[in-house]
């Protein structure tokens, strides 16, 4: 039997799950993971701390405690989120230190709700970096018009970065600058660059799903040649960005300072539409320092019959600007598309997180003890 998940990170994919809880840290099953199944790193985000938490399952103590001392909702969510990245990180640790900082790597995003608050956003990150407490955490900040600064400022202050929700090839480059603007007030501050990393969290599937909907309601044979192209050409292009901006002269000035490259992290890569092979967004991205983040069931998948053979971003890019070319030609417009996507995205972060407080507020309310 194939290996398919050691071949993938042989061919320079780091493998992340996207997924954490406290039952899987206490049950020894992230360790587990990161043992058997070449786990490297975890990502996490507000819908994901949702599901963990209101599933109660690790978390009774710890509510109690906290409604004992009447502690505000918001508070709690931090203290019991922060709790898991810190033993996540942990466990984790040894990775981090057997790769010199670029794997091992725990995100933890800010609010969902300061997505277009440059300022909040930035106190945020340094709130959580302390908080957390531990060098290999990353801090996730969506790739917002407003969260561009704060990517900037975060990075400029030595805290290693994920930059979730990127859409667009446009705004894609847009977060490489801001990460290289970081580096450069970094460098400025005399800092050591060489601790501090950052990934750029492109994600998928989604643009499939959008841009599939729109194919379908067009109903032609012409336009549904172009299913379930659109993602991968997308993020094939955004590597090709990539390329560029880390071999530019701008970037070879801080690569002297010992800067490391902000890898591109394929992101959203389960797979949402059953006519498709459900490995789509792992064998069709590898290529060398990309980072892929995998709910569980994609990694399985991966390991049971993903076929790995090679490189497979690198010569296609002409093939990917045809690709996303003929959804063009089609009359769907990608500026609306990717636009909607992080309206969407940053909407559905928010509404997990309120979900989050109203549940953990009903069992801080449940918990709390009888005065007297």
């Amino acid at each position: 039997m194939t290996d398919a998940l050691k071949r993938l990170s042989d061919e320079g994919v780091a493998i992340w799950l996207d997924d954490l809880s406290r039952k899987r840290i206490t049950s020894g099953n992230l360790a587990e993971l990161i043992d058997q199944q070449h786990v490297v790193g975890v990502t996490t985000n507000p819908s994901i701390f949702q599901k963990a938490i209101s599933s109660g399952d690790g978390y009774e103590q710890q509510l109690t405690d906290l409604a004992a001392r009447k502690v505000t909702v918001e508070e709690a969510i931090r203290m019991i989120t922060t709790a898991d990245v810190r033993d996540a990180a942990d466990i984790l640790r040894p990775v981090f230190d057997a790769t010199g900082g670029q794997d091992g790597r725990v995100s933890i995003e800010v609010d969902p709700r300061l997505a277009h608050n440059t300022t909040a956003t930035i106190a945020e990150a340094k709130q959580l970096a302390w908080l957390v407490d531990r060098p290999n955490t990353l801090i996730k900040i969506p790739a917002t018009k407003a969260g561009l600064p704060a990517i900037t400022e975060v990075i400029g202050l030595g805290i290693s970065v994920n930059v979730t929700l990127i859409f667009s090839l446009e705004r894609y480059r847009a977060v490489m600058d801001a990460y290289l603007s970081g580096l450069e007030k970094a460098k400025e501050r005399g800092l050591d660059l060489s601790k501090i990393q950052s990934v750029a969290s492109f994600f998928v599937s989604r643009v499939d799903t959008e841009i599939d909907k729109r194919i379908d309601a067009l109903g032609t044979d012409e336009a549904k040649a172009a299913r379930g192209k659109a993602g991968v050409a997308n993020a094939r292009l955004a590597y090709q960005a990539y390329e560029e901006v880390f071999s530019s002269e701008r970037w070879l000035a801080l690569d002297k300072a010992q800067a490391h490259k902000q890898r591109p992290l394929w992101a959203s890569t389960g797979v949402k539409d059953p006519a498709y092979k459900d490995t789509l967004y792992v064998v069709d991205l590898v290529a060398p320092n990309t980072v892929n983040t995998m709910p569980e069931a994609t990694l399985e998948a991966t390991e049971d019959h993903g076929v790995i053979s090679g490189n497979t971003i690198a010569g296609t890019y002409e093939q990917a600007r045809a690709e996303l070319d003929a959804v063009e030609k089609l009359g769907i417009s990608y500026d609306d598309v990717v636009q909607l996507l992080e309206d969407e995205g940053v909407d559905k972060f928010e509404t997990s997180w309120n979900d989050l407080l109203k549940s953990t507020e009903a069992e801080l309310q449940r918990l709390a003890p009888s005065e007297g």
